[in-house]
């Protein structure tokens, strides 16, 4: 039984059916009610339809994707979107530290049903716009949204200092010795953080920013000295990597 209203907004027919395909073979809990070609159509079409997922293109003439809420007020704002851009890698990496669904053009099949499968497990339902729209002006993104039991907290990469795994959570410490859980694991971060050469996994339990390592301690196999004054593991095999990365920066 469909229990979830789409619109697709995207001013390239062929895309709109090709989305709408994917979802209709793969996806039968959705039900697509309406297809717009630009953006104020789809005001219109979500006012009128109040769809449960908006699965909206960045880049369309006029008005672009990242203008919608600018239609709505807060209160208004009853449901999600997933972006579909043909950005190139630095806005993606926007897109993940900003914590906002995306799919990547040109549309395959399994990226879509796993797009679903987040909206469906998901309790957050207003994208965080606002914070994509500044990470993609920043000529070097520099924030990352954390999720915690009870907010999404964005947080600047520098203050950052390292992260440490907590089962299937993480813990996030940052310069002023604040701590935050998330509710995500480490897998989540490394992925993230990735395309941020400052940020390492040196350990299993760890992700250290290295412009916080101060020294790097030889005794018990290794351990690195964090923001002055915590001390935090590196395996063996990550010595080197680390080492000579910290030595690039300086």
């Amino acid at each position: 039984m469909k229990n979830i209203k789409a619109i697709i907004v995207d001013d390239e027919l062929m895309a709109r059916n090709l989305l709408n395909g994917i979802l209709q073979d793969n996806c039968p809990q959705v039900e697509v009610v309406q297809s717009c070609v630009n953006l104020l159509e789809a005001v219109d079409a979500i006012r009128k339809c109040e769809p449960d997922i908006v699965f909206l293109d960045i880049e369309m003439p006029k008005h672009s994707g990242l203008e919608i809420l600018d239609f709505f007020k807060d209160t208004e704002v009853n449901f999600s979107i997933i972006f579909t851009t043909a950005y190139n890698s630095y806005a993606i990496n926007a897109f993940k530290l900003s914590a906002i669904d995306y799919l990547l053009k040109p549309l395959e099949a399994e990226a879509v049903i796993k797009s679903v499968q987040r909206f469906e497990k998901s309790s957050e339902h207003k994208t965080k716009l606002e914070f994509l729209r500044s990470n993609l002006k920043e000529k070097t993104t520099r924030k990352l949204a954390i999720h915690t039991v009870s907010s999404i907290d964005f947080v600047a990469l520098d203050e950052i200092t390292f992260l440490k795994a907590e089962g299937a959570y993480s813990q996030i410490f940052l310069k002023d010795d604040t701590k935050l859980l998330s509710s995500k694991n480490m897998k989540h971060f490394e992925e993230i953080l990735q395309d941020h050469a400052q940020f390492i996994r040196c350990h299993k339990s760890y992700i250290v920013n290295i412009n916080h390592v101060s020294s790097y301690l030889k005794k018990a196999g290794g351990s690195l000295i964090v923001n002055e004054k915590h001390e935090i593991g590196i395996s063996p095999n990550k010595i080197d990597m680390v080492i000579n990365a910290i030595s690039i920066k300086g």
